[in-house]
Parts: structure tokens; C-alpha cells; sequence
């Protein structure tokens, strides 16, 4: 068997080439995401921050490699995403950082004390509990959650259906944490780091590294066959999104009254343009207008769904003393409202309010059933759930985002629709409008960083209504991951103890 050699390297060097490493696995996940979508980088490019986390930095600061890491990889990803609208996102970070700075500095002599049995297991815990956790915090959601860059790959998404974004998530990390040890153990035979380090058995690797190919050959595998038994003749729907070319709600709010009812003429156009290409089913941004159309139908929006023989969708907002109603509502061809959807997860910071949010409506109607969401629901796994679990097929998402959100944002609204089997169609007030199948394929698609006009239609198969095992139980994997973190926590001197008893 061949000695290790010892490492001679100063205490600096180790620190310096250490957060080198960390850094470039934070790069390498920021690249994965949008707009660059190098999506292969997720599954490795985790590995150089876990080995430097493990043998390079020295352990009293080996905290500092994953906070380094997710550090670049949020601060270059969300920053830029955020920075024009200046939210606590931007900062986030930096919190997010600290926190893992002060957290993760015991893993390594935990690690070690435990022979890297645990390597794997607390660490898929820990991620899959630290993205449940931002789903309780209002405007986090589920930006940055590790799957998000494979919202393209239709190949591999069916499982969502069962385990959701976060269990997609897992296998990722999975995939990373069992290539991390493997390497420290191939690195462990060759050079000794630290006089008093424990080297990664050989057990805990080649296990780590079987089940991560094992798993991913089951993923797929699963995924074929998910694919394969989904329904090809359901019911379809000529679906439309009308992207105006610059956002209402931005418009009025410079009381550019003549360009705002330009801007009106030219959605009433597009609508008529789409019904012209057959479209049943079509929605309209958030914020489309400034007015209860219940109250008010200064659009003669009834006569239009009339004229268009269409079920039209369309987001609101009407300005309160206390802030503004931010609704949607969807009509039919007979000029009927069917109801009003008040945002469920409104921007804390903005005055968004609405007296039927926390209710979700779904309507039936001959085309199938349908309902709406508005905007950052999308960024959270509950409210289309909700709506699925009442028999939602077509779900509208009236959204008004902005530039630098454009190249990602319609990415969750892919999610949504394979973890509920249900069809979306994301009208934007500008940026980013797309028409989604339940299966996640993007039918149709219009991003214009720049802004821009667009009218989309897409004939789009409607989901079952029944949802999916996703949809019935809810972030389950996320909840699991969550009690593994508790348990690691509270319990790691327990399993320390017990491992040493064993080695006696």
C-alpha cells in the first residue's frame, strides 16, 4: 500500500488556494443558472468548494470555504436579478454567508470523528432543509433552488411529479457530495493533509459513489416511464399570452394617460390577433389596468371575450388607502366574471393587499377547468398546488416583471407545471411571457430583457385535474430534509459518541 506523502503547505497558501477553490464552485453554479445555462455545471461544480472545505482551509475556519462559495454563487446570480428594485435580495447573500460561516465550521470534526459515515446522508439533509426553510420566507421562495438550471431538460423532469423541486435538488447534491468523497479519497491515498486528520474510508466512498449512479440511473429511468405512460389524447386548449410592449402598471404610474390608452388599443389588437389564430383561453399581465373591471369595464372587456368567442384572463390592481388590490379575475364569452383571485404571495414591501387572498378559485368551464395565480405565487410550490387540488388543468399567470428578471422567471413556472401536471401561460407586462405544457415543455416563449411586444399562441394539452403525488403531499422532501437537519444538529455529539463506542 502506498504511503501518503505529507503536504507541506503554509497555513496562507492553504487558506488562499482553498477559497480559490470555493469560488470557482460558486462561479460554477452562477454560471448553470440563466441567462448563461451551463447546466451541467451543477452536478460537479460543488466538488472543488467540498474539498477545500475538507482539506485545505484548516478546520477552525473551514466554514469559510462553503460561505465563500454560496456567497459568489447567490451575490452573482440574485444581485444582479434584484439590484433594480433594490429588495432585501440583494443582500441576501451576504446573510445567507454569515450564517453558513457560523453554522458549517463543526462539520469537518464532525466528519471526522464519524469516519465520513454521515457524509452524504447530512449533507443532502442539510440542503434540502436550509431550501424548505426559504419557502416560509417572504420574497426568498424558491430563487437559487439548485434544480432551477434544468427547467430546459423536459428528459429528466417527469420525477418532479413525485419528489418536486427539492428532490430534484437532492439529486444534484447527491451527485456532488458523492463525487466530493470519492475524491478525498483518491486524494487521502496519495497525500497526507493534516497529522491528526482521518482519511475517508473506503466504504463511506464507494457507497456514496454506487448510490449516486444508482440513483441517477433510477431518475431517469423513472423519468422515461413517467414520460411514456402520460395520456396523449387529452384535451387541448388553444392557449394566448398578450405581452404588450411596455408594462401597463409602469405606465400609469407616470400618468402617461394618451400612451396608456395606446397601449390598451394595441392589447384589444392582439387579443383580436390571437382569437384570429384560434386562441380559447387567453390572459393579460398583472396589472393590465387600474380599475375593478367588475366595477368599471372601461375596456369593454366583456365585449371583447364576447367579440373573440374567448375565456379572457387578465390581472389588476386597484389603488386603496392602505395600498392596492392586486387581482385577477377571468371572463367568458358570455361577458361573466367567474371570479377574483387575490395575490397569495404579495411583495411585503409594496402594499399589496386583496380581500379574497388566501381563497383559490377554480372555474369550470367547457373549455376545462381553469383558474389563475398572479406573479410571485410562481415562486412558491403552494398556490398552484392549491389550485390543483381543486381540479385546475389551465392555470393563467399574470405576471409584470422587470429586465433583469426576464432571463429566469418564466424557469419557475416550468416547475409549477410538472410538479402539478397542470398547463400554465405566463402573460408579462413586457419581459418575459411564455405557454407551458403540464410535462414542462415550453410550447411557446418570448424573452426581451429590453422589453417588447409579443403576442403568443400555443395549442396546449390541459393536465388531468388530478394533480400529482406532489401535488397531494405537498414539499415532502423538503419537510424530510428539514428533520434530518434538526436531527443532525441536536444529535451529531450522540452519533459521535456511538461511532466511537463502536470503533472501541
Amino acid at each position: 500500500m502506498q504511503t501518503p506523502s505529507p503536504v507541506s503547505l503554509s497555513f496562507a497558501l492553504r487558506v488562499v488556494i482553498g477559497l480559490l477553490l470555493s469560488a470557482l464552485s460558486g462561479l460554477a453554479f452562477m454560471l448553470a443558472f440563466p441567462p448563461y445555462e451551463i447546466w451541467p455545471l451543477v452536478f460537479f461544480g460543488w466538488v472543488p468548494m467540498l474539498f477545500a472545505q475538507y482539506r485545505l482551509i484548516p478546520p477552525k475556519l473551514s466554514g469559510l470555504a462553503p460561505a465563500l462559495a454560496i456567497g459568489v454563487w447567490l451575490q452573482g446570480y440574485l444581485g444582479p436579478v434584484f439590484k433594480p428594485v433594490g429588495t432585501f435580495m440583494v443582500w441576501l447573500p451576504l446573510i445567507v454567508s454569515g450564517i453558513t460561516f457560523l453554522t458549517d465550521g463543526g462539520l469537518r470534526s464532525f466528519h471526522q470523528k464519524t469516519s465520513y459515515r454521515y457524509f452524504l446522508l447530512a449533507g443532502l439533509a442539510s440542503w434540502a432543509g436550509g431550501e424548505m426553510i426559504r419557502l416560509f420566507i417572504p420574497i426568498a421562495g424558491t430563487w437559487a433552488f439548485i434544480a432551477y438550471p434544468l427547467f430546459r431538460q423536459t428528459w429528466m423532469l417527469a420525477p418532479v411529479s413525485i419528489f418536486g423541486i427539492i428532490g430534484l435538488g437532492v439529486l444534484i447534491l447527491w451527485v456532488n457530495n458523492a463525487l466530493a468523497l470519492g475524491l478525498l479519497r483518491w486524494a487521502d491515498r496519495r497525500w497526507q493533509f493534516d497529522a491528526e486528520g482521518v482519511s475517508v474510508p473506503a466504504r463511506p466512498a464507494r457507497t456514496a459513489l454506487i448510490s449516486a449512479g444508482a440513483v441517477c440511473a433510477l431518475w431517469l429511468v423513472l423519468s422515461a416511464v413517467l414520460g411514456a405512460a402520460r395520456p396523449t389524447a387529452t384535451a387541448r386548449v388553444t392557449a394566448a399570452a398578450i405581452q404588450p410592449e411596455i408594462s401597463p402598471v409602469m405606465t400609469a404610474n407616470v400618468d402617461q394617460t394618451e400612451q396608456l390608452k395606446a397601449l390598451h388599443e394595441s392589447m384589444i389588437a392582439q387579443t383580436r390577433q390571437a382569437a384570429a389564430q384560434g386562441a380559447q383561453f387567453i390572459v393579460w399581465p398583472e396589472g393590465s389596468f387600474l380599475w375593478d373591471p367588475q366595477v368599471e369595464d372601461r375596456l369593454n372587456l366583456r365585449a371583447l371575450a364576447a367579440e373573440t368567442d374567448a375565456h379572457l384572463a387578465t390581472g389588476y390592481l386597484v389603488i386603496e388607502e392602505q395600498g392596492f388590490r392586486n387581482e385577477a379575475t377571468v371572463i367568458n364569452p358570455q361577458g361573466e366574471f367567474l371570479g377574483v383571485f387575490g395575490k397569495d404571495h404579495p411583495v411585503v414591501f409594496g402594499g399589496e393587499t386583496s380581500l379574497t387572498r388566501g381563497t383559490y378559485p377554480v372555474y369550470d368551464t367547457p373549455l376545462g377547468k381553469l383558474g389563475t395565480i398572479i406573479c410571485y405565487d410562481a415562486d412558491y410550490t403552494d398556490t398552484t398546488r392549491k389550485l390543483v387540488r381543486q381540479g385546475a388543468q389551465l392555470i393563467a399567470v399574470p405576471s409584470n416583471d422587470w429586465s433583469t428578471i426576464a432571463a429566469t422567471h418564466y424557469a419557475h413556472v416550468v416547475f409549477r407545471a410538472v410538479e402539478n401536471n397542470v398547463a400554465m401561460v405566463k402573460a408579462d407586462g413586457g419581459y418575459d411571457s411564455a405557454i407551458i405544457a403540464p410535462n414542462g415543455e415550453i410550447l411557446a416563449l418570448a424573452v426581451k430583457p429590453q422589453g417588447g411586444g409579443a403576442t403568443l399562441v400555443a395549442e396546449v394539452p390541459l393536465g388531468d385535474g388530478r394533480g400529482t403525488l406532489t401535488t397531494l403531499l405537498g414539499d415532502w422532501v423538503g419537510w424530510l430534509g428539514l428533520a434530518g437537519m434538526i436531527f443532525f444538529t441536536f444529535f451529531s455529539g450522540w452519533l459521535e459518541k456511538r461511532h466511537a463506542a463502536a470503533q472501541a
